[in-house]
């Protein structure tokens, strides 16, 4: 076996070799696709072939290129909980690959995989191993025949190399290449060979070659022409270039793995933990930065499940390293520093990704910290040596958004392990809860196949509404009643038609649908929305007279009053969405919205709330383009032509070839430019005045803006003048005035509680000043036990501090009240001598509360809690004589 004296070569170095090598071989490069991928059957983008599903299957084709190349974002959220555990798991990955769609051979890709491997990487090729499906014997010709040692090539079966789209469809075999890290990584066994779960061959290459379509028999008939497919893990190769034996070790991560390094005094391959916790934290970065970076934010589902999921890991994981403060704004720092070249959107959007790890990361040390307080006050119940509940840990994930993992950590600390079977058993039925309830949602989706089948046969309907809101000479091409494809429709019936032609805008966008009319000479029918389904508009109503069927001539017919005031809205949000990157900054991105007649809603990515007088800002500066009576003119342009104007794509949009730019104002630089197909105003005067009405979180990083013009505006002035007026009327004042008067009142009333606290707290005070004369006499202090109703916790505080002033050397005290809402609360204080002599308030709050149903805690100087209600408060005060008798 050849000793590791090839050249080395950085991960740059290898991602710029191999897409140079194919694209000098004819392949078109392209970038990375996003890792939100355009298949809605994807979670996210998790192979190189995602982004050409189209040219495989044929609605695409290449132009002046045989085959393409790329070097492709990879995210895979199977094995999270294997990242760390070895060297070869990671979330995110990067995968080159290069791709055919009968553009050339499996020889041909074969030939120019060997010639990459062996004559531009400069592998030895005595530590290359191949493997080929167990009846592709044409495979295992051609490595023969390009000088491959035939002990080198190895059968595997279907589970390892064959690939299928499913059950029945396109398949094919796949060849997969090896290299041999040499034996001191393997498993010793002498049938070790590729395919074995050691380290020893790491298999860096897969080629898949599509080439049958499996029958409902099982047959394998030949595709018309055959793919390919390769994917080859970047950092698999970047390892093995690097003279490494695992992902880690490579340049990109082990950057990530030396900061994690300098931030916790950790030292890498010093203690298998640490080292778990060092390639969780240097993997999940990298993996978040990606995802905020292509726009995906933080919630409880979906992607922003898996990136909170990600981010909360590597926290924790920070956490058990030692890092106490915020931390992952500098690996974010350091990602961009490594990658930001290859991946320009890392730099674009490094504002918004900075600013969304720090609240995430914010937010959930807070619940570290919660959750922590309950698992450690769960765990002081249990004995020695006892199983902490599973229940319990699941509470702390489900209701804190607290690990197992942590839990599992603390609890080990403290002397326990975890009833991992009921924890499970909680999740799993959660997940049956969360089934139950998709099923139920299973009937919103009956009617996908009649739109499907619909969209098959029919073309898709003409948008003539930018000209004007009327049209006549319609075609009915299709009438879907009750879920179902039907000829005709008649008075009375809910329907949705279908038309060849409409001025009607179908929601999207986050405008919402038009209403209006259809008619023809025997027919009407109010439209009361408008939706799209797969390019068919449908026009959503109840045939209000007469009969309609496929094939009649009809005239459509928007209600123009309605959309005028949803164009002005539109153009409005479009103002809202600039003024707020000049008043924030570049970091805000549109992240929804909603643009109805009466109002408008913006939600866009922040960080934390906003002030009020940067929401007066805004709202002027969106104001100032209204007044200045700026035109608004759309223009159609290439998406190349259109992003180099500077004009602003939807955050994680998908477009077309040709998009509609929006501008408010003229000359190069517009106040707004916007790649948009939505309706708008001609001029931002007919806006009239822009308001807005309320600012607020809807998630993490996202705020929400509503907002309304026109006579949305007007409604909601004279709305807010009317109760001003009322206000006004009721103090007796003028409304310029009501904010004085509300202030003189306010003034009032805390004067009020203020002399009524006095007087509870200094009656409690003398009646608790009374007691000491029957404390109970200690082991070197005096307790004061008794009851004090129509007294909250606040008002026994200060009950103690005038006991504490009034007792002549150490005491302490036991206080019960119910309150004169009937909640009844406790607290048991001490000074620090009586502390010293061995009275523990929070050790008596928690006998006491445990024996009698209530809740609380505290320290040996002070503890609070409650009782369930006053029938207990007698006896609870006797138990608590009883053990301070006893000097417990």
């Amino acid at each position: 076996m050849a000793e590791l004296d090839y050249p080395t070569m950085t991960t740059a170095e290898i991602r710029s070799s191999f897409l140079d090598f194919f694209e000098a071989h004819g392949c078109k490069r392209f970038p990375s696709s996003s890792l939100v991928p355009d298949d809605p059957s994807l979670l996210l983008a998790n192979a190189g072939m995602n982004q050409f599903k189209q040219y495989y299957l044929g609605t695409k084709t290449l132009k002046d290129a045989i085959g393409a190349t790329s070097c492709q974002k990879c995210l895979r959220t199977n094995d999270i909980d294997a990242i760390g555990l070895d060297g070869r798991h990671l979330s995110f990955f990067e995968m080159l690959g290069n791709f055919a769609f009968g553009g050339y051979s499996k020889r041909q890709a074969c030939e120019w995989a060997f010639d990459f491997i062996v004559n531009h990487l400069h592998l030895p090729l005595d530590r290359l191993y191949f493997t080929v499906f167990t009846d592709d014997d044409d495979c295992a010709a051609i490595w023969e025949s390009l000088g491959v040692d035939p002990g080198h090539i190895s059968r595997l079966g279907e589970d390892d190399n064959f690939w299928a789209a499913g059950p029945t469809g396109p398949c094919g075999p796949c060849s997969e290449i090896y290299f041999d890290q040499g034996e001191e990584h393997g498993c010793g066994s002498p049938d070790c060979a590729p395919g074995c779960d050691c380290d020893r061959f790491l298999e860096f290459w897969n080629l898949v070659f599509t080439q049958y379509d499996r029958q409902e028999d099982g047959t394998l008939a030949d595709l018309p022409h055959q793919n390919v497919d390769t994917g080859m893990g970047l950092e698999r190769m970047a390892a093995i270039m690097q003279h490494k034996s695992s992902n880690y070790d490579g340049d990109i991560l082990w950057s990530l793995i030396e900061l994690g390094e300098r931030l916790s005094g950790a030292t890498y391959g010093q203690e298998f933990s640490k080292d778990v916790s060092l390639r969780i934290i240097a993997d999940h970065s990298r993996a978040v930065t990606f995802m905020i970076g292509d726009g995906i934010l933080p919630s409880n589902e979906g992607r922003g499940y898996v990136l909170r999921r990600l981010l909360r890991r590597a926290v924790f994981h920070g956490r058990l390293l030692g890092i106490e403060d915020a931390f992952l704004c500098d690996y974010v720092a350091e990602v961009t520093r490594l990658m930001g070249d290859t991946y320009p959107e890392l730099v674009e959007n490094a504002a918004l990704i900075e600013g969304t790890v720090r609240a995430e990361e914010a937010r959930f040390s807070s619940v570290i910290e919660t959750g922590r307080l309950y698992l450690e006050g769960e765990l002081e119940r249990l004995a020695e040596g006892e199983t902490l509940s599973g229940h319990v840990a699941f509470t702390l994930h489900d209701t804190y958004g607290f690990p197992v993992d942590l839990t599992r950590e603390i609890a080990l600390g403290a002397g326990h392990d975890i009833d991992q079977g009921a924890f499970d058993a909680d999740m799993e039925a959660q997940r049956s809860r969360a089934r139950a309830a998709g099923a139920t949602d299973s009937d919103a989706w009956s009617q996908v196949d009649v739109w499907t089948a619909l969209s098959d046969s029919v073309d898709a309907t003409e948008f003539h509404g930018y000209e004007g809101g009327e049209l006549r000479g319609c075609t009915v091409l299709s009438i879907v009643r009750d879920g179902e494809s039907v000829m005709r429709a008649e008075t009375g019936d809910d329907v949705e038609v279908v038309l060849d032609r409409t001025p009607f805008y179908a929601e999207m966008g986050g405008e919402v649908g038009d209403t209006g009319e259809l008619s023809g000479i025997e027919f009407r029918m109010d439209v009361d929305d408008t939706v799209s389904h797969d390019g068919l508009t449908a026009h959503v109503g109840r045939v209000k007279g007469g009969f309609v069927r496929v094939g009649d001539i009809v005239t459509a017919e928007v209600d123009e009053r309605r959309r005028e005031l949803i164009r002005r809205n539109h153009t409005a949000t479009h103002l809202l969405d600039a003024a707020l990157k000049r008043v924030l900054g570049d970091h805000v991105h549109q992240a929804g919205s909603l643009v109805a007649p009466d109002r408008l809603r913006f939600d866009f990515t922040h960080f934390e709330a906003l002030t009020q007088a940067q929401v007066h800002s805004i709202e002027e500066l969106v104001n100032e383009q209204i007044f200045l009576a700026l035109p608004v003119t759309t223009e159609l342009m290439s998406i190349e032509d259109a992003k180099a104007s500077g004009a602003v794509a939807l955050f994680g949009e998908k477009y077309g070839d040709e998009v509609r730019v929006v501008r408010a104002g003229e000359g190069p630089e517009p106040f707004s430019a916007e790649l948009c197909g939505g309706l708008h105003a001609s001029n931002t005067a007919e806006l009239g005045i822009f308001k807005i009405v309320s600012e607020g979180s809807v998630g993490s990083a996202a705020r929400r803006i509503e907002a309304v013009t026109s006579l949305g505006a007007l409604d909601f002035l004279n709305g807010r003048l009317d109760a001003l007026d009322a206000a006004a009327a009721s103090l007796k004042s003028r409304p310029a005035s009501v904010a004085g008067a509300v202030d003189d009142m306010l003034a009032r009333e805390r004067d009020l509680k203020a002399k009524l606290k006095r007087a509870l707290s200094g009656a409690g005070a003398n009646a608790a000043v009374d007691a000491l004369a029957g404390a109970i006499q200690c082991d070197g202090y005096k307790a004061v036990v008794t009851r004090l109703d129509g007294r909250d916790a606040r008002d026994l505080r200060g009950v103690w501090d005038t006991l504490r002033e009034q007792a002549k050397g150490p005491v302490a005290c036991f206080l019960v009240s119910q309150s004169d809402e009937g909640k009844t609360s406790l607290l048991a204080a001490g000074t620090k001598e009586a502390v010293e002599a061995g009275f523990d308030a929070g050790a008596v709050v928690k006998a006491v509360t445990g024996a009698f149903g209530g809740r609380g805690g505290g320290k040996p100087a002070m503890a609070q809690g409650g009782l369930p209600g006053p029938a207990v408060i007698a006896d609870a005060l006797d138990a608590v004589r009883e053990r301070l008798g006893q000097g417990k």
